[in-house]
């Protein structure tokens, strides 16, 4: 199938068009996965308007976003409220029980859940769902088990780039409106 990234393989296409709900890593997938801290003990982190314009639309259209990260922050809670993502687990090491408790209370199947990760921590949540995706610059061991690798870095318009497959292999990325943020 031809996506706005190049032909995608139509198995993979077909698992995008189930997806109901997005479930996010944040340092390596919405961020560059650098963290700044400063003399005070603040930490920073990057985040691209593109991604969060593409979780705003890819909520729009109808699409669950989760995001489950091993580490806690006041600025992912920020940033996932102002992206509208109802779904924030902050502080878990050990992603798979998190994710299958999430599907259980949502009532979604692990075909019906896609991932999006880099690293060592995110492989068991990806090798549960249905459609599983790495940034460009994940882990060789995420790049080998994953169904689609992104042609984007993590933190610089990767999480985009899923949203909008999954909107387009449904037919609702045209209909894709918000501001950018």
């Amino acid at each position: 199938m031809n996506s706005l990234y190049g032909t995608i393989a139509a198995e993979i296409w077909q698992k995008a068009q189930q997806i109901k709900l997005l479930v996010c890593d944040i340092d390596g997938v919405f961020s560059d996965g650098r963290i700044y801290l400063g003399n005070q003990g603040e930490e920073l982190k990057a985040f691209h308007t593109k991604d969060g314009y593409g979780i705003k639309a890819l909520v729009a259209s109808g699409v669950e976003v989760a995001v489950i990260t091993g580490r806690k922050s006041n600025i992912v809670q920020t940033r996932m409220n102002a992206l509208n993502v109802n779904h924030i687990i902050q502080g878990e090491e050990n992603k798979l029980p998190a994710l299958k408790a999430m599907l259980c209370s949502l009532q979604l199947s692990p075909a019906q859940v896609a991932f999006i990760g880099d690293d060592m921590p995110d492989f068991a949540c990806l090798e549960h769902v249905g459609f599983s995706i790495g940034v460009q610059d994940a882990h060789p061991a995420i790049l080998q088990l994953v169904d689609y690798t992104t042609l984007t870095r993590g933190g610089f318009g990767a999480v985009r780039e899923a949203c909008d497959i999954i909107m387009q292999s449904q037919g609702t990325l045209a209909q894709a409106t918000g501001a950018s943020i």
